[in-house]
């Protein structure tokens, strides 16, 4: 079973120093063991958030998996109080505490749910996309096949119950939307959003590369470049100087171009900042 799962993984050369972020579900135990399979140098990095009770003790179990397989072991508590935006606050806190390029466990069933989640926000390109496949090596496989590895390999994987939680919209997509979207269709739709998305990908690092020619802070070149081309320009410059971990709205990136365009001098983007322009040049300020 490894060398076929292995076959449709991205991991990088045998000897490779990896960090994997491990919780201890199925699918980041698969990354785990995977990973170490591949001939990596495996740390497995577990988090604790420190939400359920007992939920400490879900480090032995990734400490004991990372044993057996070879791999080093880091533990960090994080903690994050319930509340709105859990999974967001949630996923904050624990990149905080990973270090930089960590491998995590995400399989075409997470990126089918990413996609619709995305879809539902009116998300643009970059949402359409879905999950970068850098740091994503499991990308090729299923969720159904990561729990089919734990159970070969002689693994017990931790069970989240907030997994089933409708509270959390992502849940709802999971066990709701993609089971009546499959009826609908006729077939298992998680494969073609999944390739759906690496094609808009494609899409979007094509824009992305013909809008590196536009100078986004001139207001001229703006202004007369394609509008999806100057939109991309401008939403790339923002995010940069902004150092934001999403890039502006449709409706902000639209004022800008209005600025652009001379129908307005100068316009919100949000998180306390504003473009302006002067002398054909567009700026940033706070």
């Amino acid at each position: 079973m490894i060398p076929e799962l292995l076959a449709r993984c991205t991991f990088p050369p045998a000897g490779t120093a990896v960090d994997c972020a491990v919780s201890g579900g199925p699918d980041s135990l698969a990354l785990l063991v995977l990973a170490s399979e591949a001939g990596c140098r495996v740390t497995a990095w577990h988090v604790d958030h420190g939400l359920r009770p007992g939920s400490a003790a879900e480090a032995d179990v990734v400490a004991q998996a990372a044993s057996r397989w070879g791999a080093a072991f880091e533990a960090r508590t994080a903690s994050c109080e319930p509340g709105p935006n859990l999974e967001a606050r949630a996923r904050a806190l624990r990149y905080g505490v990973l270090p930089a390029g960590v491998l995590t466990g995400h399989t075409a069933d997470d990126q089918a749910e990413t996609v619709l989640l995305n879809l539902i926000r009116g998300a643009g390109l970059d949402g359409l996309a879905g999950i970068d496949p850098a740091r994503r090596p499991m990308l090729g496989l299923r969720r159904s096949e990561t729990r089919d590895l734990c159970a070969e390999s002689g693994l017990e994987p931790v069970q989240d119950p907030s997994n089933l939680d409708p509270a959390h919209r992502r849940n709802r997509v999971r066990h709701e939307l993609l089971p009546l979207l499959c009826d609908v269709a006729e077939r298992d739709v998680v494969p073609i959003i999944a390739r759906s998305a690496g094609l808009m990908g494609g899409v979007r690092d094509l824009l992305d590369d013909l809008a590196a020619a536009i100078d986004p802070t001139d207001a001229k070149a703006v202004a007369q470049a394609p509008e999806p081309l100057a939109q991309m320009a401008l939403r790339r410059w923002i995010q940069g100087e902004t150092d934001d971990d999403h890039p502006p709205d449709a409706a902000a990136i639209e004022r800008v171009l209005a600025v652009a365009r001379n129908e307005a001098r100068s316009t919100d983007v949000g998180r306390g900042w504003r473009v302006t322009r002067s002398s054909q040049r567009l700026g940033l300020q706070r």
